[in-house]
C-alpha cells in the first residue's frame, strides 16, 4: 500500500512565490493547492483535508495572523508555517506563540523549506497517534474524558500541580493523551495567558535539535542567513512542552539539563547568554529508567523532569471509561459525516469493551469513525466494527491454528510441523500489530517488544514490506 500523498495549501498574494514554492514541494511528493489570500485559503480549508499551511504574514482582506487564528480553531493539530520579511520577523515570533509550527524569512532556499515542511508534517503525525481533545461533555474534565478511579486520580494530580512552577514527567503508552495533560497543566496555571510551545522531540533529526531548543544566530552555520529564536524562548513567561523526550540524543542532555538548572543558555553560534522563566513538562511512552540502563539517558536529566511523576493508564486499564468514550466520539462523526447514528448495541458495546486497544484512544477514535461511516442502522452493530475488533480471540484459537491440528500428516515431523506454526504465527502477530498501529513500523516494534530493525527484517522475511507503510 503506498503511503498517501499529504497535501499542502499554499497562501500568498504573489503569483511568483505560489509558483515557486507549489513547484518545489510538487518535485517533493506533495499534493499542492494555492490560494492569493487568507480569505481564499480558509475556504480551501473547508473544502479539502489539508495536512500542512504555508502562509504569507501580510496579505490583503485575510492577513496571515488571521488565517492562523481561525485555522487552528477549526484544527488545533494542524501545522500552519508563516513566510515573512525580514522586516516582519518579530511578528512571525508572536505567530509561533499564538500557535504556527514555524516560520520561513524570505529569501528562503530550497534545503530550509524541505526541511521545516518535512518537520512539520512529521509532528502532524505524531499527533495523530496521541488521544484527541476532548470537548467538555458529561464525565470530562480539563478536556479529558473519563470517570475510571484512574482518571480521577489524574483529574487531583491536575487540579494540585498545575498552579506550581513545578517541573512535570508524563509517561504513558502512544494514544493515552499526554498532550492534552501538558495543555491542562498550562491552561489552569498562572500564566495561562503566556505562550505554550511544544516540540515533538522525536519529529527532529539529532543534527537539528540544539538548534530547535534554543535557537541560532545569523552564520552560525550554512542556510542560517538570520538569527532565529529557540523555543525556550519562545515559550518564556509560559510552558515549553517537550514530548518524547527520551528521543533527545545523550549528547543534548547535558545542554538540556543546564537549561533546567540555569534557565539560561546561548544560541547556536551566540555568545550572549539568554535567560528564561519557563514551566517544563515533559512526555515519554518510553522506560527512561531502562534508558539509563543502556546508557541511552543521563539519570540527572531524570531526576530534574520526575519531579512531578504523571502516569496516564492504558485504556485497557480504564475500560469502565470505553461507553464514556465511544458515545463522544459517537455524537463527533455523527456531526463530521452527517450521519445519524443514536447509540450501540450491547454485543457491540461488549466488544469494544473487552477488546485490549493497543493503539488506546486514538484507536478507539478511528474504529468508531469507521462504524459511523458504514452503518447503516440507527444503532452500532456487532458487523460494523473492524475484523480486527471483532476478532479477539486467543492466538492459538485462530482459525489457521485449528485447520494446522485437522491437517497433521506423518510424513512430516514434530520439528518441521512447529516451524510450519511458528511462522504462521509470526505472521499473525505481526500483520495484527501492523493492523493495530495502522502500519506504523516503529509503534509496532514496540508493541511486538522488539528492534525496529528486528520487524523490519522479520516483515522482510515474511513477505510484509510491500504491503505496509513505515510513516515514522
Amino acid at each position: 500500500m503506498l503511503p498517501e500523498k499529504k497535501q499542502v495549501l499554499i497562501v500568498d498574494d504573489e503569483p511568483n512565490l505560489r509558483k515557486i514554492l507549489s513547484a518545489q514541494l510538487t518535485r517533493d511528493g506533495y499534493d499542492v493547492l494555492t490560494a492569493e489570500d487568507g480569505e481564499a485559503g480558509l475556504q480551501v480549508l473547508r473544502d479539502h483535508h489539508i495536512d500542512l499551511v504555508i502562509t504569507d504574514l501580510k496579505m490583503p482582506k485575510v492577513d496571515g495572523m488571521a488565517l492562523l487564528k481561525q485555522a487552528l480553531e477549526e484544527d488545533p493539530e494542524l501545522p500552519v508555517v508563516m513566510i515573512t520579511a525580514h522586516g516582519t520577523v518579530d511578528t512571525a515570533v508572536e505567530a509561533l506563540k499564538t500557535g504556527a509550527f514555524d516560520y520561513l524569512t524570505k529569501p528562503f532556499d530550497k534545503d530550509e523549506v524541505r526541511q521545516i515542511v518535512g518537520k512539520a508534517l512529521k509532528t502532524r503525525d505524531f499527533a495523530r497517534t496521541d488521544a484527541s481533545r476532548a470537548d467538555p461533555a458529561h464525565g470530562a474534565k480539563f478536556g479529558i474524558i473519563g470517570t475510571s478511579a484512574g482518571i480521577i486520580d489524574l483529574y487531583s494530580v491536575i487540579e494540585r500541580v498545575a498552579a506550581t512552577p513545578t517541573t512535570a514527567l508524563i509517561t504513558g503508552e502512544s494514544g493515552t493523551g499526554k498532550e492534552l495533560v501538558a495543555r491542562a497543566l498550562h491552561e489552569h496555571s498562572t500564566h495561562a495567558d503566556k505562550p505554550f510551545i511544544k516540540v515533538n522531540c522525536a519529529a527532529i533529526p539529532k543534527e537539528l535539535i540544539e538548534s530547535e531548543l534554543f535557537g541560532y544566530e545569523r552564520g552560525a552555520f550554512t542556510g542560517a542567513v538570520s538569527s532565529k529564536p529557540g523555543r525556550f524562548e519562545l515559550a518564556n513567561g509560559g510552558t515549553l512542552f517537550l514530548d518524547e523526550i527520551g528521543e533527545i540524543p545523550v549528547e543534548m542532555q547535558v545542554k538540556l539539563l543546564r537549561a533546567l538548572q540555569e534557565s539560561e543558555f546561548e544560541r547556536v553560534g551566540g555568545i550572549k547568554t539568554i535567560h528564561v522563566d519557563v514551566r517544563l513538562v515533559a512526555a515519554t511512552n518510553r522506560d527512561l529508567k531502562k534508558l539509563i540502563a543502556q546508557g541511552a539517558f543521563r539519570e540527572d536529566l531524570f531526576y530534574r523532569l520526575n519531579v512531578v511523576p504523571i502516569r496516564l493508564p492504558a485504556l485497557r486499564e480504564r475500560a469502565t471509561d470505553i461507553p464514556i468514550l465511544v458515545g463522544h466520539f459517537l455524537e463527533k462523526f455523527n456531526t463530521r459525516l452527517r450521519k445519524e447514528v443514536v447509540g450501540v448495541e450491547p454485543d457491540a458495546m461488549e466488544v469494544l469493551s473487552t477488546y485490549p486497544w493497543p493503539g488506546n484512544i486514538r484507536e478507539l477514535e478511528n474504529v468508531i469513525e469507521r462504524a459511523v461511516l458504514f452503518c447503516d442502522a440507527a444503532k452500532m452493530r456487532t458487523e460494523d466494527l473492524p475484523a480486527e475488533v471483532r476478532g479477539t480471540v486467543p492466538v492459538f484459537a485462530t482459525p489457521y491454528a485449528e485447520d494446522f491440528t485437522r491437517n497433521v500428516s506423518p510424513e512430516g515431523g514434530l520439528k518441521e510441523h512447529v516451524k510450519v506454526a511458528m511462522s504462521k504465527l509470526e505472521r499473525e502477530l505481526v500483520s495484527r500489530a501492523l493492523v493495530q498501529t495502522n502500519g506504523n513500523v516503529t509503534h509496532a516494534a514496540r508493541l511486538l517488544k522488539i528492534s525496529r530493525k528486528g520487524l523490519q527484517l522479520k516483515m522482510k522475511e515474511l513477505g510484509l514490506r510491500e504491503n505496509t507503510t513505515d510513516r515514522d
